[in-house]
């Protein structure tokens, strides 16, 4: 299996995340989650993006558009447009142009380095 195709490093953002849990409760963690999707955001948005021929306004490409929603339970990173998650996964006429598993993959762990640092865990 190629290293595109899983996500990796949850289990141990998810061991990182329990022990801020222990120290300050479980109130605070949305707020850390969503300081970790941010930084993942960011990291997104500095892709070097393909030359485009579209040049009218208006026109946002597509690596510009990765977002991240902050609900009452959740923090979710994704495209900003419909069809991001056909690029990322590919369809029956098209293959896979993966971006978010490999950048999260290669970043893991200085996502959960910066998390322990803001919060006295290392």
């Amino acid at each position: 299996m190629d290293d595109n195709d899983e996500f990796t490093g949850f289990l141990d953002l998810n061991n990182a995340l329990n022990d801020f849990i222990k120290l300050t409760g479980s109130e605070n963690i949305l707020n850390e989650e969503e300081k970790i999707a941010k930084e993942f955001v960011e990291d997104l948005l500095k892709l070097p993006k393909p030359r485009s021929e579209i040049s009218k306004s208006g026109y946002t490409h597509l690596l510009d558009s990765f977002a991240y929603r902050k609900t009452n339970s959740d923090v979710t990173v994704g495209w900003g447009k419909y069809y991001g998650g056909m690029v990322e996964n590919g369809t029956y006429r098209m293959i896979k142009r993966p971006h978010l598993k490999p950048l999260w993959n290669r970043n893991v762990n200085k996502y959960i380095d910066n998390f322990k640092k803001r919060n006295n865990l290392i």
